[in-house]
């Protein structure tokens, strides 16, 4: 007589066995702890930002001085906080012979943004060679008026605002027209407008 279950009884036990098999494997795995999380390398990163802490304070330890007049290569020099006038006078190459450097404080320390005058012997400067900048941000005025007419390229260089460029062209307008009869001629030469004749209005002559 023929069975009506779709099943013998030896497929329904293995069934149950391979069931049963399979429930124990999936409990296994929910019951398994789960695996530690990786620690973050403190140590590391907190050692990289002090590195990086460090090297910005030592690049904001910096100043930034223009030094002009009677040195061998005047120029923008930047030098260690805590440095003296000294330094950047011999970074700049050291005083000409025609230096006047006992009208320079050369102990003086630095500050940011101040300009070092080196004057040549006859010729005023600003107390202690140091030109400061104002509260707007621009550098101190030069003692006593600069003649046109007379000044050096490393003279005209003290006047806030008149780089070497400007000088020297300065020199080439005098050269070329004849002596300045007026400060207004000034506004005849490349780079100097309206504005910065006003500028050097009260500290040129002719």
């Amino acid at each position: 007589m023929t069975s009506s279950y779709p099943f013998t009884r030896r497929q329904a036990l293995a069934g149950v066995v391979l069931l049963l098999l399979v429930l124990a494997i999936g409990g296994r795995w929910l019951v398994r702890p789960a695996a530690p999380s990786a620690e973050l390398p403190v140590g590391p990163i907190v050692a990289d930002t002090a590195a990086a802490e460090t090297t910005r304070a030592s690049a904001s330890a910096e100043v930034v001085v223009h030094v002009v007049g009677a040195v061998a290569a005047p120029g923008l020099y930047r030098l260690d906080e805590g440095s003296r006038v000294a330094d950047a006078v011999s970074l700049a190459g050291g005083a000409t012979r025609k230096a006047d450097l006992g009208a320079v404080n050369l102990a003086a320390p630095l500050l940011d943004g101040t300009q070092i005058v080196v004057p040549r012997k006859g010729q005023a400067a600003p107390a202690g060679g140091i030109s400061a900048p104002r509260a707007d941000g621009s550098e101190g005025s030069p003692a006593g008026p600069i003649h046109l007419n007379s000044a050096s390229v490393e003279q005209l260089e003290t006047i806030p605002g008149v780089g070497p460029v400007t000088a020297q062209r300065i020199l080439d307008f005098r050269e070329q027209n004849g002596p300045f009869q007026s400060v207004d001629e000034l506004d005849a030469v490349s780079g100097i407008g309206p504005k910065r004749l006003e500028q050097m209005r009260d500290l040129v002559a002719p």
